[in-house]
């Protein structure tokens, strides 16, 4: 067992979560540069966390939806520190606290008046919540130090523009028969179109790829394995999705996107403002993002409305 002291993070959410916390987990390494880092994520986010250089050591951990983990299979002595990245409620604290740490980082909640930590501000973009935080605690951060190194395996489909038409809930999915309507014009102007899906979505990505008529070679359902996502994203023309974790790859990656917002505004999980990255986004009431119906607001983006947005991108009409 290493001799190093033990920094425990926990982020125990999904890959767009991950890549949005990647600033706060760098700060942590700087901050902290003699301690091993552990960070508490769900297994599969292994090869993405090791990516952002900061983290030593994944300990898997993960429950349904965005809960809490009931539990942490930490072992040895209790975590020097432990840093609560997931969330600001007395069930991620509770939990931290259990294993004993020397010191707990968490955001202050008046169900656990001993956490003596930053306030909460649920306004406030993802990024930027987790540098505020750190900085309260004197660990300086960086809400733009985001980017990912290219991975070393070739894309499958360089130059492409790829379509990933699932997100974490169906509130965040924009129709497919949109998507296909999108894909079809663009191949007409001459691109190479990919669509891409999770593990969870083949059905989506064969519904897309049927109403669009592409080829098998330009359809990666399944679930793509990190560093074969990574690299078709950072060799990619453009990158066009909902509010979801490729959207944030595309950022890490500095590849042109194009990004469906709704139920949530881009205020709070969007791009950095940059000309390569587009967000669409109809401002109305807030939705639920783990919704099981597309959200209106979503629903107000039309298919010219991508193709416009994608132009400057692409540099085709």
């Amino acid at each position: 067992m290493s001799t190093r002291p033990r920094l425990l993070v926990l982020r125990a959410l999904g890959l767009g979560d991950l890549l949005a916390g990647v600033p706060a987990l760098r700060a942590l390494r700087r901050g902290f540069p003699d301690h091993e880092l552990v960070l508490a994520a769900p297994e599969q986010l292994a090869p993405v966390a090791a990516a952002t250089g900061a983290v030593d050591r994944l300990l898997p951990a993960s429950a349904p939806g965005r809960a809490v983990p009931r539990r942490l299979d930490w072992t040895g002595p209790p975590p020097d520190i432990a840093v609560d990245l997931h969330g600001n409620g007395p069930p991620s604290h509770r939990l931290l606290r259990s294993l004993r740490p020397g010191r707990l980082l968490a955001f202050a909640h008046p169900d656990t008046p001993e956490i003596d930590g930053p306030a909460w501000y649920a306004e406030e973009h993802e990024r930027d919540r987790w540098c505020r935080f750190l900085e309260a605690y004197g660990i300086p951060a960086d809400a733009s130090d985001l980017r990912l190194p290219r991975p070393p395996e070739p894309s499958p489909a360089p130059g492409a523009i790829v379509l990933h038409p699932g997100a974490g809930a169906p509130s965040r999915c924009w129709p497919v028969d949109r998507y296909a309507s999108v894909a079809t014009t663009l191949r007409a102007r001459g691109h190479r179109v990919v669509v891409t899906g999770g593990a969870d979505e083949g059905d989506l990505v064969a519904r897309l790829a049927k109403e669009a008529g592409l080829p098998d070679t330009d359809v990666f359902g399944g679930g793509l394995p990190f560093g074969r996502l990574s690299a078709l994203v950072a060799d990619a023309r453009a990158v066009v999705s909902g509010d979801t974790g490729i959207a944030h790859l595309a950022v890490a990656h500095a590849a042109p996107s194009v990004t469906l917002f709704g139920p949530v505004p881009p205020s709070r999980w969007g791009p950095p403002d940059h000309p390569r990255h587009r967000v669409l986004w109809h401002p109305g009431p807030d939705g639920d993002p783990h919704g099981l119906c597309t959200d209106p607001v979503l629903l107000r983006i039309r298919p010219e409305d991508v193709l416009d947005a994608l132009d400057p991108l692409t540099g085709t009409s």
